[in-house]
């Protein structure tokens, strides 16, 4: 092998151990955030660590009063607090009581039981679900309960509450990937509510094939919904086409549509019988 060679693996080498450790150092940065973000909650296993004092060492879970048991200073309420502010307060009550002059506080979660997430509505499986990791998103709760079933409609509600305020997002699930939207995929946290509604719906009666409730799907336009009831009969027309509306102010309309106009949520088709 000659040194040219030589060298050059060195550096590929190189090259890809500074590769992996700057992808771990990220991954590693990535987790400090999602951690520090989360929210403690009743139910909560954790571990709190105390610097050079090991005696402080104490693995506890949250009550259900929101709050845990600390050595020198009892009860302390964590419940609501992200993790970071939780070891502020408990290092400054230590260093208020005079037990620890510079007390540097760690904690770690160990089991997440407090933290759940409501998802109802149209899924196969409606329910609680605690938050097993940190960095759950919307997504992860929906297949959890199991999907959106067939009569679930396309964008989801997440109500929770976000820095205090109460927060409320719409979400297009099939955007998310179909459009590359994959940021709208967000975080949850404990106590959000996602909120899946029934698909829109229209109606078709009167000389059609196969009259009834029909899935209205996105951009679906008067001919696509009347191809869904099977089609006219033979003594349908399309110039007894009408479809009624009911407007923003509640009032129902009658609107005569040409085949191409879109359908909105709950019309009413109706196809009229052929004079000839």
């Amino acid at each position: 092998m000659g040194a040219r060679t030589m060298i050059q693996q060195l550096r590929r080498f190189f090259f890809l151990a500074f590769a992996v450790l700057a992808l771990a150092n990220a991954t590693a940065v990535r987790a400090a955030d999602n951690t520090s973000e989360y929210v403690l909650g009743a139910g909560d296993t954790i571990r709190i660590n105390v610097f050079q004092n090991p005696d402080l060492t104490v693995e506890t879970r949250v009550s259900e009063s929101g709050t845990i048991t600390f050595p020198l200073i009892g009860n302390v309420a964590v419940s609501g607090l992200t993790i970071p502010a939780a070891e502020q307060k408990i290092a400054k009550q230590l260093r208020a009581g005079g037990f620890v002059l510079k007390p540097q506080v760690n904690i770690l979660v160990l089991t997440i039981r407090g933290s759940q997430v409501a998802v109802l509505g149209q899924v196969n499986r409606p329910g609680r679900y605690p938050l097993e990791i940190f960095n759950s998103k919307v997504t992860d709760m929906l297949a959890i309960a199991g999907g959106i079933t067939p009569a679930g409609g396309d964008t989801i509600v997440l109500v929770g509450t976000r820095d205090g305020k109460a927060f409320r997002k719409e979400i297009d699930v099939p955007a998310l990937f179909l459009t590359n939207k994959l940021a709208d995929d967000i975080l949850v946290a404990g106590g959000d509510i996602i909120y899946v509604h029934r698909a829109p719906m229209f109606y078709i009666y009167g000389e059609v094939q196969r009259p009834g409730v029909y899935r209205l799907e996105r951009e679906m336009t008067v001919i696509q919904g009347l191809a869904q009831g099977g089609g006219l009969t033979l003594r349908g027309t399309e110039r007894g086409l009408r479809i009624s509306r009911r407007g923003a102010d509640g009032k129902t309309q009658e609107i005569t549509p040409s085949m191409i106009d879109p359908i909105h949520t709950d019309d009413v088709i109706y196809v009229r019988e052929s004079l000839f």
